[in-house]
C-alpha cells in the first residue's frame, strides 16, 4: 500500500465534512469496555523512508521457517515450486479474491474447474466444491452438512482432531443445541471401542483425521464402517499431501472429505490465508456450502464453464442457504491447481514418499539419543511424529532456539497431560545434513 499521511488541514476538511470536532468524537460510540489502538509505534512526523526503516526493525525480530524449522501441526513448510509463483502472479489472477462476476471470465472459472476436479481424484469423491476458508472452517461446514442430511443433532469427533478445529465445531455448533462427543484414544490413535461405543442411532457424523494431531494414522476405515450401520455420514479430515500414499477416502465409503489445502503449493505466510478442501459423494450435491463450477457446452458447441451452485445466503433465501460462507479462497486454490498438474500423478507420490522417509530417518536419529522415546511406539505416522522427551518440550525449544532451530511444537497446547510431549514435523524440505544437524543439537541441549 501507498505511503498517504494526512496532512493537519487535511484532517481538518474531513472532520468538518463529516461533522464533528475532533477524531475522538467518531469513536464515542464504542464502549469503553473495548479497549482502543494505540499507535504511539509510529513517531509523529515520520517520512516514509524513516517508517520504512521503522517497521523493518520490527520484522527483524520475527523467527522465520528458514530458522530451520521442524514445527508442523497444521501448518507445513513444503518447498513451492517457481512456477506456482510465477503464474498466480500473474494480472489475470493475482486481484482475484471473489469473482462475484465470475461469468464474465471464462479462465477464472475453468481454474476452478479443475481445481475440483483434481480435489475429486485426489479424495476419490463424486463432487469438491470450489473451496471454503481453511480446514476447521471446512470441517465444521461438513458437520452443518450432516446435520441437515440426518435430522439429528450429535456429533462424535476424534479427540485427536486438531484441537483448533474442535473449537472451531463448537463456535459453529454450541448455539445449534448440538452435542458434540469426543471419542478418547489410546496410544496416539482413536480407539475403536470406545469411539463405537459413542456412534449411536442419534449420530449425525463421525468426525476423523487421517493424519491426525499426533502425525498418527487413524482407523478411518473402522470408524467410517460404523457410522454408516447407524445411517450417520462419515467425515475424514486430511492433510491432502498424505493421500500421495494413502487409500482414498472415498475407497473406503466416506461420505465427506474435507482438510487445509496449504501443503498443496502454498507457503506458511504467517498462517493465512490457506484453503479449505471440501468433497463429497454426488448425493449430498445440493447440501454442499459455497460454490460449484460446471462444464457444459454453447450453442455452437462450444466449451464453456458456468457457477453451477451458489447455495450461499448472497444468492438465494436465507432459510434456503446451506451456509453463510461468501467466497472461496479463489487464487489459493489456483495455486493449488498448478501446483498438483506441476508435480503430476507420479511426482506427488514421491513427494509424499520423500515425507515419509525423511519423518522416519528423523524419529530414528532422535530416539537414539538417551532419555528421548517414541510417544506412541504402535502409531505408523505421516510426516510429523511424537516423542517423550526427559524434559519439558518448552525447555528443550528455548535451547534450540539460541542453537538456530525451531523446534517441535510443545504437546502441551494439544493435551495438558503430556507435559514432556513433543511434536516434530520433517517435510521434503529438510535434508539429512539438517536432520543429523537437529539431532546433534538435541543431544547436546539435553
Amino acid at each position: 500500500m501507498e505511503y498517504t499521511p494526512n496532512t493537519a488541514d487535511d484532517r481538518r476538511q474531513m472532520l468538518e465534512r463529516i461533522g464533528v470536532g475532533a477524531f475522538d468524537e467518531l469513536l464515542n460510540g464504542i464502549p469503553a469496555s473495548i479497549p482502543r489502538a494505540k499507535f504511539s509505534v509510529v513517531p509523529p512526523g515520520c517520512t516514509e523512508p524513516e517508517l520504512v526503516r521503522d517497521i523493518q526493525a520490527l520484522a527483524a525480530k520475527n523467527q522465520t521457517a528458514a530458522h530451520r524449522s521442524f514445527l508442523g501441526a497444521g501448518a507445513y513448510e513444503h518447498w513451492v515450486p517457481s512456477v506456482v509463483r510465477y503464474l498466480t502472479s500473474r494480472g489475470e489472477f493475482l486481484t482475484a479474491y471473489t469473482p462475484y462476476q465470475a461469468e464474465a471470465s471464462q479462465g477464472t472459472l475453468q481454474a476452478m474447474y479443475e481445481f475440483q476436479t483434481l480435489i475429486c481424484e485426489l479424495t476419490g469423491m463424486d463432487v469438491a466444491n470450489a473451496s471454503l476458508y481453511d480446514g476447521a472452517t471446512s470441517t465444521a461446514e461438513a458437520a452443518l452438512l450432516a446435520l441437515r442430511h440426518t435430522q439429528r443433532s450429535r456429533i462424535v469427533v476424534a479427540a485427536t482432531l486438531h484441537p483448533e478445529y474442535r473449537q472451531v465445531l463448537q463456535t459453529y455448533l454450541k448455539q445449534a443445541g448440538v452435542r458434540i462427543v469426543e471419542a478418547p484414544h489410546a496410544d496416539g490413535v482413536t480407539s475403536v471401542v470406545e469411539a463405537e461405543r459413542a456412534i449411536d442411532d442419534q449420530t449425525a457424523a463421525v468426525v476423523v483425521p487421517m493424519p491426525n494431531v499426533f502425525g498418527c494414522l487413524e482407523p478411518a476405515e473402522a470408524l467410517a464402517a460404523r457410522a454408516r450401520a447407524v445411517g450417520a455420514l462419515s467425515v475424514v479430515v486430511v492433510n491432502p499431501l498424505a493421500l500421495g500414499v494413502l487409500k482414498p477416502p472415498g475407497a473406503y465409503g466416506v461420505d465427506i472429505v474435507v482438510g487445509e489445502g496449504q501443503p498443496l503449493g502454498l507457503s506458511l505466510q504467517y498462517g493465512g490465508p490457506y484453503l479449505g478442501l471440501f468433497a463429497c459423494r454426488g448425493e449430498h450435491l445440493r447440501r454442499v456450502p459455497g460454490r460449484l463450477v460446471g462444464m457444459t457446452n454453447d450453442a455452437r458447441g462450444r466449451r464453456g464453464f458456468t457457477l453451477t451452485l451458489q447455495t450461499r445466503e448472497q444468492h438465494i433465501r436465507r432459510s434456503k442457504a446451506t451456509s453463510n460462507i461468501c467466497t472461496n479462497e479463489g487464487l489459493c486454490a489456483l495455486a493449488a491447481t498448478v501446483y498438483l498438474c506441476a508435480l503430476g500423478r507420479q511426482g506427488f507420490r514421491e513427494l509424499a514418499e520423500q515425507n515419509i522417509a525423511k519423518a522416519h530417518y528423523a524419529q530414528q536419529q532422535l530416539t537414539a539419543i538417551p532419555g528421548v522415546t517414541p510417544l506412541f511406539p504402535k502409531a505408523p505416522f505421516f510426516n510429523e511424529f511424537a516423542l517423550q522427551l526427559p524434559c519439558q518440550a518448552a525447555t528443550l525449544n528455548e535451547r534450540l532456539l539460541a542453537r538456530g532451530f525451531l523446534g517441535g511444537l510443545d504437546l502441551r497446547r494439544v493435551d495438558p497431560a503430556l507435559d514432556r510431549g513433543w511434536l516434530v514435523c520433517v517435510t521434503e524440505t529438510k535434508s539429512k545434513a539438517e536432520i543429523d544437524a537437529l539431532a546433534a543439537a538435541v543431544r547436546e541441549a539435553l
